[in-house]
């Protein structure tokens, strides 16, 4: 197949999440691509607003689930121009791209997910498509989140502290600026609800780390801690996975701009990654 063919997607459903925030649920126009799309979670695709420009963006969605979602964030002059379309809109969509999470690897598994902020999106996509197969020994989503008007998916989220315990998923939220929202919150969820950053989810919980994998992603300062508390607790670096989707560009290689490293050990992040275990910061200069 053609990695530059895009094809046409309408907007079906447009959901605001937060002030910042847009869900946007697409279904290709031609039926054959609609039923053949299928992708890993943790990969990405490339949105073409036609005459405009385009620009890389994870799946949100997972694969169990039809059809496509994606979660933008309004921040430069192209996610700026989408958030202005309405539902029953046309983009192009090309792609997957990337290498995903090696999911099929981790089934048996307890699956650690750690979410900062924007990363709650493609880890969404692991967490639902976990949910859904029940491949795995136990789910924990850790969830670091700035207030309670910045929680992306809040339904979800607070329907999992509800019941996630029925579906194999234990679920802990942090937050850093109190509000009455988020102090009733806590009040309702006295044990999985609290003040602080992500890492301080992690008090009282023990895992078998030689059965468990740790998904990360979320802002660049919140790997450095996170990536700490694993390792004191035991995980090998080779059961620690990041995505590094805030530095996909053109989504197969040929810009450039998604190079780190070194002669020694070189990575494209659009087409190496973007998902990396810790073992390959360790050895690629500048991936985190």
């Amino acid at each position: 197949m053609n990695p530059y063919q895009s094809y046409d997607a309408k907007i079906i459903e447009i959901r605001e999440l937060t002030s910042r925030e847009k869900l946007f649920t697409l279904r290709f126009t031609d039926r054959e691509v609609e039923e053949g799309f299928t992708f890993k979670p943790g990969q990405f695709v490339i949105v073409d607003l036609r005459g405009y420009g385009e620009f890389p963006i994870s799946l949100c969605s997972p694969p169990t689930r039809k059809p496509i979602q994606l979660c933008i964030r309004r921040a430069g002059r192209l996610t700026r121009f989408i958030h202005k379309f309405g539902e029953g809109d046309s983009v192009g969509i090309r792609g997957p791209y990337g290498n995903g999470f090696p999911l099929e690897k981790m089934e048996g598994a307890n699956l650690i997910l750690v979410a900062g902020g924007l990363g709650m999106a493609p880890l969404r996509s692991v967490l639902w498509y976990a949910i859904d197969t029940g491949k795995f020994e136990k789910i924990y989503l850790f969830y670091g989140t700035k207030s309670y008007e910045d929680i992306l998916f809040r339904d979800e989220i607070i329907y999992l502290l509800k019941h996630g315990e029925k579906l194999n998923c234990h679920v802990k939220l942090a937050y850093e600026v109190e509000t009455p929202s988020c102090i009733y919150l806590e009040k309702g969820f006295s044990e999985k609800v609290c003040k602080g950053v992500v890492t301080d989810l992690f008090r009282g919980e023990e895992f078998d780390v030689n059965n468990s994998y740790a998904l990360i992603c979320g802002p660049p300062v919140m790997y450095k801690f996170v990536i700490r508390e694993l390792l004191d607790r035991g995980l090998s670096p080779g059961r620690i996975y990041m995505t590094l989707e805030r530095r996909m560009k053109c989504g197969i290689g040929k810009c450039g701009h998604c190079v780190v490293g070194t002669s020694v050990s070189m990575k494209y992040i659009c087409k190496d990654g973007p998902v990396f275990t810790y073992w390959d910061a360790l050895s690629t200069r500048g991936l985190i």
